[in-house]
């Protein structure tokens, strides 16, 4: 599904990416095509290599965890229209139980997270790809965080069933590396150019299989 390089015209499928930080890497400072710099850029870049037009749009947002994709769920994916949904969220509601005191609980999580693949049209209008919230244990306390994380990554596998969508493995694949963790994302939540480049590689092999 390649994507061309100039402002598609009306006509063109949007594919839409959405998320937190991951996926908005400084989209809004990118005056071209406010895609960022991240997973997301790399993708549109691969996609145009192959000359089909599909117009990349990207709705991440810095600190968002799920309650404030639903919030913006609407006018922020509904309202675009997409062929294709890209979820990658759920890193936010594990940081901020450690850093704030304000956990999000994994029934929250899940009522959250299924509500907003269930406002989206069937599955037979518009695709699904979720992403594993992922976390790369750079230090001893950012390990301990996986407690919280790992069950949150449960229930995105289990909607991916339950909704039919892609599920794109991306803790287990990271982590699953050789690399030094810190190679891939210095925080452990943030990748690096490095990290986004396998972040990207590994959606499109992902999507790529299940095409297939």
């Amino acid at each position: 599904m390649p994507v061309q390089a100039e402002a598609p015209d009306e006509d063109t499928a949007t594919v839409l990416f959405i998320g937190d930080s991951v996926t908005d890497c400084g989209r809004r400072d990118d005056a071209d095509r406010n895609l960022g710099h991240g997973y997301v850029r790399l993708i549109d870049e691969a996609f145009a290599a192959g000359g089909t037009p599909v117009n990349i749009v990207n709705r991440g947002i810095s600190g968002n965890r799920v309650r404030d994709l639903e919030a913006r769920w609407q006018t922020d994916a509904v309202d675009v229209a997409p062929i294709l949904v890209s979820v990658l969220i759920g890193i936010n509601d594990t940081w901020r139980r450690y850093s704030e005191n304000d956990p999000t609980s994994v029934d929250d999580f899940e009522a959250d997270y299924r509500a907003i693949l269930s406002a989206l049209p069937p599955r037979d209008e518009t695709a699904l790809v979720l992403i594993e919230p992922f976390l790369l244990p750079v230090t001893a306390e950012k390990a301990k965080w996986r407690a919280d994380l790992e069950p949150k990554i449960a229930v995105v596998h289990a909607l991916a069933a339950e909704f039919g969508a892609v599920l794109v493995p991306a803790d287990s694949y990271l982590n699953g590396l050789d690399d030094e963790p810190a190679e891939i994302a210095a925080d452990g939540i943030h990748p690096t150019e490095y990290g986004h480049e396998l972040l990207a590689k590994l959606w499109l092999d992902t999507i790529e299989a299940a095409s297939s």
